[in-house]
């Protein structure tokens, strides 16, 4: 069975700046948006650029560098923004004009105090202008994840009709279970007329911790787009991590989806856009947090020890991690004390092993970690009672 091909829309740059304290400058984004084409992302979403100055000078000076992905400008579904965005756009190789408009009843009614009707007609207003401009129009129904099937259906319809070639179907608060969200793709992929001239994309943010294993379901069920950013991070619990779905459809090839990514640049990426946004990645986050190939149990560390793949299903470089870490600690077995200290440049037999053993539980008792240098110093104190190493 033929591999299919999903497309990595990050939005770091718009979505993920959104994070209070994390503003970047141009000469910043222009460093994160270069490495994110390298990296082999599809679509980069450079900014909104009617928000500022500095945002529309962002997307400008993006657009005159990335190489390969497309370069995307979000807007409302209001003409002037859709101006703005066509403005900002003019250099890129591969222009896309995002825009949208809220299709839940909480949006519909709350939001815009309107009809279901009326934002049907400005959102088909929005794509027809957007189109008069570039060639890939991307329609965002934003909560689509608490919206009616049958009217966002009736939406995504009449987008289509107006020339939409992408549909993107936010949970925009995090809302959905993945199988509420699979189920609403799917709906979408088999109810909506003119579908297969449009290519459904996840939008998931991570409020109940679920954006990741939505997307995935999205994907499973029809949409061929997701949309996430670096480390994860955006508006209040942020959005999809980029590396956490990429290696799932990566480590999952009875799944038959792939992307394009580079994954060997992922742990280098997510140091990058941290380093830049002042954003600590937690350690224990998935594929680029600092323990997440990280053994300190004495059991998990024999086992890693003997065979990598009893503890990790990922291959540390295949992200770009030189080589899994055998943390030593209290709860660490005589194994990963003998691979750490051959590390350092001590063989030891069974014999050294045990003494040296006795010295570092007393080490390790009192610190968190024992590290080389300690190693060393256990080392010289045997030395020094006429030892194993005299």
């Amino acid at each position: 069975m033929s591999t299919d091909k999903v497309q990595i829309f990050d939005t770091t740059l718009r979505d993920g700046e959104q994070v209070p304290g994390c503003k970047l400058n141009t000469e910043q984004k222009l460093v994160i948006a270069r490495r994110l084409d390298q990296l082999g992302v599809d679509i980069i979403e450079a900014g909104f650029p009617i928000s500022s100055p500095g945002d529309f000078n962002s997307v400008v000076e993006i657009s005159k560098v990335v190489k390969n992905a497309t370069v995307c400008g979000l807007t409302r579904a209001v003409k002037k923004d859709i101006e703005v965005a066509a403005q900002a756009l003019t250099q890129a190789k591969r222009p896309r004009i995002h825009t949208g408009i809220g299709t839940s009843d909480s949006h519909i009614f709350h939001k815009f105090k309107t009809s279901r009707e009326e934002i049907i007609e400005r959102a088909v207003r929005a794509v027809k202008y957007a189109k008069s401009f570039v060639e890939d129009v991307e329609f965002f129904a934003e909560d689509a994840g608490r919206t009616d099937d049958e009217y966002l259906a009736r939406v995504c319809e009449e987008v289509i009709k107006a020339g939409a070639t992408v549909l993107n179907i936010p949970d925009t608060t995090g809302y959905c279970l993945p199988e509420e969200y699979g189920r609403k793709i799917k709906y979408l992929k088999e109810n909506v007329k003119g579908i297969e001239k449009a290519t459904l994309s996840c939008h998931c943010h991570n409020d109940l911790g679920l954006a990741t294993a939505n997307s995935i379901s999205g994907v499973i069920n029809g949409a061929r787009q997701i949309e996430c950013t670096i480390n994860g991070i955006g508006e209040r619990a942020g959005n999809t991590s980029l590396e956490e779905v990429v290696m799932i459809l990566k480590q999952h090839p009875y799944l038959n989806l792939d992307t394009n990514i580079n994954t060997q640049l992922l742990f280098s990426t997510s140091k990058m856009v941290s380093e830049n946004m002042g954003m600590v990645v937690q350690p224990n986050k998935a594929i680029v947090g600092d323990n997440a190939f990280a053994h300190s149990s004495g059991i998990h560390q024999d086992g890693v020890i003997k065979h990598r793949e009893t503890y990790e299903i990922i291959d540390p470089k295949d992200v770009g991690v030189t080589d899994s870490a055998i943390v030593l600690t209290a709860r660490s077995g005589r194994a990963a004390l003998a691979y750490r200290s051959k590390k350092v440049g001590y063989e030891l037999s069974k014999d050294q092993l045990d003494e040296v053993y006795t010295m570092f539980l007393t080490y390790a008792d009192r610190k968190k970690e024992v590290v080389d240098e300690d190693i060393h110093e256990i080392m010289k104190l045997c030395v020094s009672t006429n030892s194993i190493l005299a």
